[in-house]
């Protein structure tokens, strides 16, 4: 079974005398943040360098705070939903493809582009990350739910959102979410002072409703969308429309639904207006943070459908022909508005910008959907390159070089742990638990090179499923598979992965693989995964409608059906 995957072989090659070691110096520095194992392996041998370095990025952090009023930056972090890799910032690449994004390519102009970013395979695993710096199996939300679910992101968690309105930012959360249904789990509940965003995703909203199963998009939906003659179970097929939609609250209290009165259906019509509400209020509340006299997080996720297949325009505006390309060229439009209102505000100067991809392209639609699949192997839910590897971008005028790219590898946790420190905030970074997220000011300050990560945990929902290092990747292999003939892939020679090495690095890979997984599996004792919250969906919201109360009754009577 995939779960005892390589559980055999951590006996064969203990390290544990090694491993304790590394844990022990670690805890002898109560002020430093705990990380895993392999993180003590490149300090050991960096640790002059990066101490070094530690001064020089103090200095300049420090320096900033001064000519900025003894203010840290603000942060403007946009996450894009189902991005594919390539799409964004290469005009090049734009034109192989028949479309262009104008403000995307002159803002990776102004930027660091992280040529070798990943995250989570899907949406709700990278989101969790980002918020926690913790990979998303540590804390239960490694699976992406759809429907109406009674769980998510735990209120004992400690968001990056809290870190930083500890530390006097204000912060506001514009767009998805999708870290849960139930009230603790919500971004105002999460540390955010203001969040407008939908309960579900793109899956309730844009497909599961009547426009697309009319198109034959989504079937088996809704009370009219089949012949229910011989139906028994009128819960099997819930009606989307019934679900609650989106929300909008204050830090602490409830949150009331917007757009949505009794009775009446979700559409894609509606759908485009939401999106186009997200896009207001963004620009609303980056006047209001701008005009503050203190710091400010705004996260802004937005909810275009990259990935729908559906017709949604009257007229192709591109060579390309495909809705995926007009999704993202008009997306290139509003990230072009956010970007031109900074420039306004006259904030740019002290505002750090991060744009990026929350995991790859959906391949249900390829080719339809992205650039990835002629760069790298799959996509969302994957990982492989393609559902892992995503464009993003740092812009902070005169801190960040400009038009420079970095081959270092980052992983969407270094973002919690980073942006942390650009705001002066690292010592509200727990010391309790492991932390994923490294510390990559460094290679953003100082620029290629001076990365702090050599390796990442590749997880489909619990299971481990691959693991990279340096350039190398190998595909985990399944209990009692010899690691030595396991597939290992070259990045740097082979971006699909279509042609593993076994035979050139698999004797060697084979032994060095399975300690970094020991490792990895033995820091886990100590610091165990740990489970979602669980609760009563909905229960946070003030005006809820009457045929969500009767879903969610719906859905607690299947919850309380006999397992056995």
């Amino acid at each position: 079974m995939k779960s005892n995957r390589f559980f055999h072989l951590l006996l064969i090659y203990a390290v544990l005398a090694f491993l304790f070691g590394a844990g022990a110096a670690a805890a002898k520095a109560s002020d430093k943040i705990v990380h895993d194992a392999e993180y003590y392996i490149t300090e050991a041998q960096n640790a002059d360098k990066w101490a070094a370095d530690d001064k020089e990025i103090d200095h300049k952090l420090a320096e900033f705070r001064q000519k900025n009023g003894g203010k840290p930056p603000n942060i403007l972090y946009i996450l894009i939903d189902d991005l594919g890799f390539g799409d964004m910032g290469i005009p090049e690449l734009n034109a192989i493809r028949g479309y262009q994004t104008p403000s995307m390519n002159k803002f990776a102009d102004e930027s660091m582009r992280f040529a070798r970013m990943y995250t989570e395979p899907s949406c709700t695993p990278t989101r969790a990350a980002f918020m926690t710096g913790w990979l998303a199996v540590r804390n239960g939300m490694a699976i992406t739910t759809v429907d109406i679910d009674g769980s998510g992101l735990a209120g004992k968690e400690v968001t990056l959102a809290e870190i930083l309105s500890d530390s006097g930012y204000s912060t506001v959360h514009i767009g998805k979410w999708h870290l849960g249904d139930i009230m603790e789990t919500w971004p105002n509940q999460q540390g955010f002072d203001f969040a407008a965003f939908p309960v579900h995703q793109q899956g309730q909203l844009t497909v599961f409703n009547d426009d697309a199963a009319a198109e034959g998009i989504a079937v088996g939906i809704g009370p009219n969308q089949y012949d229910d003659r011989f139906t028994l179970d009128h819960w099997f097929r819930p009606d989307p429309a019934h679900m609650a939609t989106v929300v909008e609250g204050k830090r602490g209290e409830k949150v009331r639904e917007v757009h949505m009165q009794p009775g009446e259906r979700w559409n894609q019509k509606k759908y485009n207006e939401m999106n186009e509400r997200f896009q207001r209020q963004a620009l609303e509340h980056l006047r209001k943070l701008a005009k503050q006299d203190k710091p400010f997080l705004l996260q802004y996720w937005p909810v275009i459908p990259l990935s729908n297949p559906r017709h949604t325009v009257e007229k192709f505006t591109t060579p390309n022909g495909g809705t995926y390309v007009e999704s993202m060229k008009q997306l290139d439009g509003w990230i072009g508005e956010i970007l031109d209102e900074v420039d306004k505000l006259g904030i740019a100067d002290n505002t750090v910008v991060v744009i990026m991809g929350d995991n790859g392209h959906f391949t249900k639609y390829s080719p339809g959907s992205g650039f990835t699949p002629m760069i790298f192997r799959g996509g969302k839910a994957d990982t492989t390159e393609g559902g892992v590897r995503v464009d993003a971008f740092a812009r902070w005028p005169g801190m960040i070089a400009a038009d420079s790219v970095v081959a270092d590898i980052v992983h969407v946790t270094d973002l919690f742990t980073s942006l942390a420190r650009f705001a002066d905030a690292s010592n509200g970074i727990p010391r309790d638990r492991l932390i994923d997220g490294l510390d990559q000011t460094g290679l953003m300050l100082l620029g290629e090179t001076h990365g702090r990560r050599d390796h990442v945990f590749l997880y489909s929902g619990n299971v481990l499923e691959a693991v990279v290092k340096e350039q190398f990747k190998l595909n985990v292999p399944g209990h009692g598979e010899n690691p030595i003939a396991a597939k290992f892939y070259d990045l740097f020679r082979d971006t699909r992965e279509e042609y593993p090495v076994s035979t050139e690095i698999g004797a060697w890979g084979g032994s060095e693989f399975v300690r970094i997984i020991q490792r990895h599996m033995i820091r886990k004792q100590k610091y165990p995964d740990e489970p979602n919250a669980k609760g009563r969906p909905y229960d946070g919201i003030e005006n809820l409608r009457p045929e969500t109360k009767a879903a969610v009754e719906a859905f607690l009577s299947k919850q309380t059906a006999p397992m056995k």
